[in-house]
């Protein structure tokens, strides 16, 4: 090297050297090596931990989804959105062993419109994004299959929402309140089975109030959704359960049991085809169902689904987010 060119590097180095010397000893540099130390943090500027945190919750980000009225499935529920919380997500990041996964923490974002915004419509599914299905059951006779379609959904630990015909309930109250002690939802059916549509505005209403009068004085409780007998409603039934803070409800997948020629395996065939994120699976406790459901509850649980009852799955709510680890 010339002897002016190492004059000059000597010069550089006078200079530089103390700026050098009094970073590496300020209070902030020695308090991160040490930090690094205790494993306090990962062995990385923290600033670069922040931007790691920001740059993944972008990309796990789940918008909220806002109940909306469709052509064909008409009153869809929304879904709650999902965010992480990237303050907290932080804090927590920066005690964890170095190497070990980012605790991710989330917090919801709540969708905007609800069914509760909506004007009265029929509801037919839940929301398409919600991973879970809900098995309605439609009791208006008898009670012979009623046990064991209990006991296998006891059995497979699953909820289910019966709506009682009022008549029926009124015949078989200590049944009713064997579906309520196993944590079933229960709703309205209606008293005498009718045809909805064809009713005036007024027996419409006693239809449902009279069912409603029974379910609160034998179980206690009032219904928050109206399944019409056999599907046949109007615009006139949506609007009087709706003055009675019920929402009319039917539904995704029909396994028709109620027909004699419908096999089990043909029960589990249309639920295999029609099944996805909010379905709702119209049931009657029949002898050909209780065969069918433990094949129908498996082969549900196989495709990623819960089972919840119909508030559930028409509620916004989120279910826990299963997240993968991710690790730096």
């Amino acid at each position: 090297m010339r002897r002016g060119a190492r004059i000059r590097m000597l010069g550089w180095l006078i200079l530089v050297l103390p700026l050098l010397l009094a970073l590496v000893q300020s209070p902030a540099v020695t308090a991160y090596v040490a930090a690094v130390k205790k494993g306090d943090l990962p062995a990385f500027a923290g600033e670069d931990l922040r931007s790691v945190i920001e740059s993944e919750a972008k990309r796990r980000y789940e918008p909220p989804v806002d109940a909306r009225v469709d052509k064909v499935w008409k009153a869809i529920p929304g879904y709650d959105g999902l965010a992480v919380d990237v303050e907290e997500t932080y804090r927590l990041a920066k005690k964890r062993e170095p190497g070990s996964p980012i605790p991710w923490v989330y917090k919801v974002v709540p969708a905007r419109v609800t069914l509760d915004d909506l004007d009265p419509q029929p509801i037919y599914r839940g929301n398409e994004k919600k991973p879970m299905v809900a098995l309605m059951m439609n009791v208006s006779w008898g009670t012979e299959h009623l046990g064991e379609m209990l006991r296998v959904l006891h059995e497979e630990r699953v909820p289910a929402t019966f709506f009682l015909e009022g008549s029926w309930l009124k015949k078989h109250p200590d049944e009713a309140r064997a579906l309520m002690k196993e944590g079933h939802e229960i709703g309205n059916h209606a008293y005498s089975h009718p045809l909805m549509s064809g009713l005036s505005p007024e027996r419409i209403r006693g239809e449902m109030f009279q069912t409603e009068q029974l379910l609160e004085k034998t179980l206690g409780i009032r219904s928050k959704w109206f399944a019409p007998p056999a599907g046949d409603f109007n615009q006139t039934v949506v609007e009087e359960a709706a003055r009675l803070g019920m929402k009319t409800v039917l539904w995704t997948v029909d396994t028709v049991d109620w027909r004699k020629s419908s096999t089990p395996e043909l029960m589990v065939e249309r639920v295999r085809r029609g099944v996805g994120g909010g379905s709702l699976i119209l049931m009657h406790p029949t002898d050909r169902t209780v065969k069918a459901l433990p094949e129908i509850i498996r082969m549900i649980k196989e495709k990623g689904l819960r089972l919840g009852t119909v508030s559930e799955v028409l509620s916004p709510k989120r279910l826990e987010p299963v997240e993968p680890m991710v690790t730096f």
